[in-house]
């Protein structure tokens, strides 16, 4: 039998702290903005002067890294490459700057795509038919991140999900001099899921046209998502990611048993958070029911969980201690 005295060595490996956690931020180009997103509830866009207010009680409680967003207002600017992605104005930058300047012990992770800044809506840049131009892709995609580093990341994370923008960032990196300081977590397996809607909502960033299955992996496909993991890892990446979270924990698992010295993360997605909130306010067991999925992610081999459930999780762990065991 399982003696309530030692079980806990059984649940060693869920054992979750707020080290393990990212929390992602919206961050609106209007810079005194806090605006709700309709479905996702709890979670905000902010502006950069929001920042503050917003963190500053999540430091006090252990906050430990922030995964940051663009939000354009309008689709005025945006064009066919996503140039207001690097621009020196824009949210990113602007916030990135700011909070190492604020919060110089944050990790400051910054996302790097092109779909919040293209007209298109799509990830990479377009030939005019349409389809996917890598080359151009990788490139801006390289620039985009650079520009980040410069702005002050500590990790860039690029989600775009185009073959080889691991080697291309990393050889942008060195020849920048930042190769040594900077961190690339690839979002290495990235399926074509359903459950990115919430998100697109608050990013307003979903396709004007077509969808995202030729560059995003097929939702039947582990295998595929252990191949683009290992590529990404031989180019370089530090930490590898499966998005999205509980209904890929089969990946998450094998890829920590091939690669079991690789940092792997999962993303608990804006479909997963929004599904689980409906469910577990309305069980009356909120606590149980979202530590359940976070317990989850990490008994599948999950070393880092990027959650909007992050500043209520901090909550919990400075109530137990800054330790949550199932």
């Amino acid at each position: 039998g399982i003696n309530a005295e030692y079980g806990g060595w059984w649940n060693s490996r869920s054992r979750i702290t707020c080290e393990d956690f990212i929390l992602p931020l919206f961050i609106s180009e209007n810079e005194d903005a806090f605006e709700t997103i309709p479905s996702m509830p709890g979670v905000n866009r902010m502006g950069v002067n929001k920042l503050e207010e917003f963190l500053s009680p999540l430091l006090k409680l252990g906050l430990k890294s922030v995964l940051v967003f663009g939000v354009l207002n309008s689709d005025e600017n945006k064009d066919n490459i996503g140039t207001p992605a690097d621009d020196k104005n824009g949210p990113v930058i602007l916030a990135t700057k700011y909070l190492k300047a604020k919060y110089p012990d944050l990790l400051v992770c910054c996302d790097v795509c092109l779909c919040e800044y293209t007209s298109h809506g799509h990830c990479g840049v377009l030939y005019q038919d349409g389809n996917i131009d890598i080359s151009a892709s990788l490139k801006r995609i390289s620039t985009v991140a650079c520009a980040y580093v410069k702005a002050g990341a500590d990790v860039v994370a690029p989600s775009d999900m185009m073959p080889h923008r691991i080697r291309e960032i990393k050889e942008s990196l060195r020849t920048l001099g930042a190769d040594c300081r900077t961190c690339v977590m690839s979002y290495s397996s990235k399926f074509s899921s359903s459950m990115y809607g919430p998100f697109r909502d608050a990013c307003k960033s979903g396709p004007k046209s077509g969808d995202r299955k030729t560059y995003q992996l097929p939702v039947g496909s582990s295998q595929l998502g252990l191949l683009t993991t290992r590529r990404d890892i031989e180019e370089g990446a530090d930490i590898v990611m499966v998005k999205p979270g509980m209904w890929y924990l089969d990946v998450v698992s094998s890829i920590k048993a091939s690669h079991p010295d690789q940092l792997v993360a999962v993303y608990q997605v804006s479909g997963e958070y929004a599904m689980i909130h409906d469910y577990a306010t309305k069980s009356g067991n909120f606590k149980q029911v979202v530590c359940e999925a976070l317990f989850s992610m990490k008994r599948s081999g999950a070393d880092i969980i990027i959650s909007y459930y992050t500043p209520i999780l901090l909550e919990w762990l400075s109530q137990s201690g800054g330790v949550l065991t199932p």
